[in-house]
């Protein structure tokens, strides 16, 4: 009984077993029957689809609208030969194709096929251009770079930006396809053109002559400051720096900034000059000098430039401009020659401030023969101006005489007067003696000795030439001396004493503004010299030991002679570095005024009164500056280089 259970138990779960087996086959088989109906059903319904929105076609017959295609055939695209504008592949009908022809290119709606077959033909021609100045990645970096190239003479020479795009590029381009080919020039659309292209690689390349200049400061064992201001064109007060700097065993001097002033020109609003220093991070202990104007806003005792400066740099020197104190001794003279002065400038006045007058004059200055046909005009912003003035107005004495004849000026008769022509005569060679005085004071190997010795020189001349006239000697003086060869004449006794009287004064003025330079620093501009006891006072005893072992150097006598004074000094740093530190502190300062006279000039060729707000820093600074900006890594460091579209 419990077998028969047990084998009908056994054959009930095998019957179970089969037909749960055989149930799921069948429920397995439909459902992959209605996966495989759904699959069916949706392809179906797909190619229906695709059926239902298949492409257009592009015909020929479409070129009489002005349209041709691009893409593949397949899903052609309709472009117009006009205006180049792709449409989408539903505008491929002559109704939407009519109606932008006579919506943006109605005076051309009427024109046959083959003027449009001309169209094509121009477009294709721009089409192959463009794609062949898109092949690679590294032609759109060159013309990125050509573009910083070009931004970089821009700046240089101080054009408007808008002249890349006025005459730049399409000079080049006439050069190119000339002497090259057209196809070479139509490479050159590749290159960015416009203003604001221009304005950005000139604020990056200025950007990055800045960066260099501030790292090389701050490198520089001591660094020395010449700081001006003036007024542009915008009525802006502008103060302008330089740097002088240590950088590779050279002294470089270079453009540091030209910023703005809040207001007034006085030491509450020169704190753009700290704050660019702090912002800047350069250090103002190692500032050695600070050379001035001399004007009461720099030099004040109490709230002046100069006393703030030395409030955080110790070791400057306040050197007043060698130009600028030359200038000033020279107002000083006798009221005679004072007075021949004066009227020797109303005269060019009267006839260059008229246009008339001075049209005329150069009529009768033609007509005589003259080397010249104009007078020059004097001003007292420009120093070097006043012994060019005088000269030119000397030489034309002739022509100014025989044009004040029917005049009713009333100097006139001055250029008769033989007295007065000697006193002209005499200034237009003092003067110029002083404007070639004031041109040996520039330069950028010009130390402390080479001004001073320059100064000497000047009034040990002074008193020679006094002596000379004494003796009725006037060889020192040219256009006097042969003034009064060609009359025949001796000069007067009291143009004498006047012209004595007015070397004095200049002598004195002169040694009250260059006072004798002290011995103490003789040993700086020729340490092989023997040297007394009040040349070496400043120095300490193991100091003093040093530079008699440094007099003895004969090889370092040798190269004492191949090099500039600050260059030699450097040079033996690594061996006697007390007396080098010493000596490059008082060689550092500048001297002179030349170069912020430089960079006005630049200033005001920049900024004129047809770009009267730009922002002339980046400009000024590629134009003024010496050091090179890295364009190749300025192009290598864009992510991508975007051509001229």
């Amino acid at each position: 009984m419990f077998a028969f259970s047990y084998l009908f138990t056994l054959f009930s779960n095998r019957f179970h077993w089969r037909e749960r087996v055989t149930m799921d086959r069948w429920l397995s088989g439909v459902k992959r029957k209605a996966v495989n109906e759904s699959i069916s059903t949706s392809e179906e319904g797909q190619n229906e689809k695709t059926k239902r929105k298949a492409h257009r076609k592009y015909s020929s017959e479409y070129l009489s609208l002005g349209f041709t295609s691009v893409r593949p055939e397949d899903s052609p695209l309709p472009v117009c030969v006009l205006c180049s504008e792709v449409l989408a592949n539903e505008a491929l009908k002559p109704s939407k194709l009519r109606r932008h022809l006579e919506a943006k290119h109605g005076q051309y709606s009427s024109k046959p096929r083959e003027f449009f077959e001309n169209k094509l033909r121009e477009y294709q021609s721009r089409r192959k251009a463009i794609e062949s100045t898109y092949v690679t990645g590294s032609e759109n970096a060159k013309a990125v770079e050509v573009s910083y190239r070009v931004a970089k003479l821009i700046a240089q020479t101080g054009k408007p930006h808008t002249i890349r795009e006025e005459l730049i590029l399409p000079a080049a381009k006439e050069m190119v396809g000339v002497m090259v080919g057209e196809k070479a020039a139509k490479q050159l659309d590749v290159i960015s053109l416009s203003d604001n292209t221009v304005k950005h690689r000139i604020d990056n390349m200025a950007e990055d002559v800045l960066k260099q200049l501030v790292t090389r400061v701050q490198a520089s064992r001591f660094y020395a400051l010449q700081i001006d201001e003036s007024t542009d064109i915008a009525s802006l007060a502008n103060l302008m720096a330089y740097v002088r700097y240590e950088y590779d065993g050279e002294v470089h001097e270079d453009f540091l900034f030209c910023k703005p002033l809040p207001s007034q020109a006085t030491a509450e609003t020169i704190d753009t000059l700290n704050e660019f220093m702090v912002s800047s991070e350069i250090d103002w202990a190692k500032c050695v000098g600070l050379s001035t104007d001399g004007a009461r806003a720099t030099v004040g005792r109490l709230t002046g430039v100069v006393k703030r400066v030395k409030d955080v740099a110790p070791l400057v020197t306040a050197v007043h401009y060698s130009i600028h104190r030359e200038a000033l001794a020279t107002k000083t003279m006798p009221a005679d020659v004072k007075t021949v002065l004066e009227e020797a400038v109303r005269t060019v006045n009267f006839i260059k401030s008229r246009p008339l007058q001075s049209r005329l004059f150069a009529i009768l200055c033609a007509e005589m023969g003259s080397d010249h046909r104009q007078l020059l005009l004097h001003t007292e912003v420009r120093w070097l101006s006043r012994g060019k003035v005088l000269t030119r107005l000397f030489e034309l004495r002739d022509e100014v005489r025989t044009f004040f004849v029917d005049s009713r000026f009333e100097l006139s008769a001055r250029f008769c007067d033989f007295k007065w022509l000697c006193r002209l005569a005499y200034l237009s060679d003092i003067f110029s003696y002083l404007n070639e005085l004031n041109l040996s004071l520039q330069g950028k190997t010009a130390t402390m000795f080479h001004v001073y010795s320059k100064i000497e020189a000047t009034i040990r001349k002074l008193e020679l030439w006094d002596r000379r006239v004494g003796r009725n000697n006037n060889e020192s003086f040219d256009n006097l001396c042969d003034f009064v060869t060609k009359e025949k004449r001796q000069v007067p006794a009291s143009v004498a004493g006047a012209i004595r009287e007015h070397l004095k004064t200049l002598k004195m003025q002169l040694r009250e503004y260059f006072p004798v330079l002290s011995e103490q620093h003789s040993w700086i501009q020729n340490p092989f010299a023997p040297q007394n006891e009040d040349a070496i006072a400043g120095l300490s005893s193991r100091e003093q030991d040093s530079l008699v072992e440094l007099s003895c150097d004969t090889a370092l006598k040798l190269i004492f002679t191949q090099k500039h004074l600050a260059h030699f000094w450097m040079h033996v740093y690594p061996e006697y570095t007390d007396l080098s530190n010493k000596a490059l502190m008082f060689l550092m300062p500048f001297t002179t005024t030349y170069l912020c006279e430089t960079g006005f000039s630049a200033l005001v060729a920049l900024k004129t009164k047809y770009r009267n707000k730009l922002d002339v820093g980046p400009d000024l600074r590629l134009k003024l500056t010496s050091i090179q900006p890295d364009i190749k890594t300025l192009t290598a460091a864009m992510q991508q280089h975007h051509p001229s579209h």
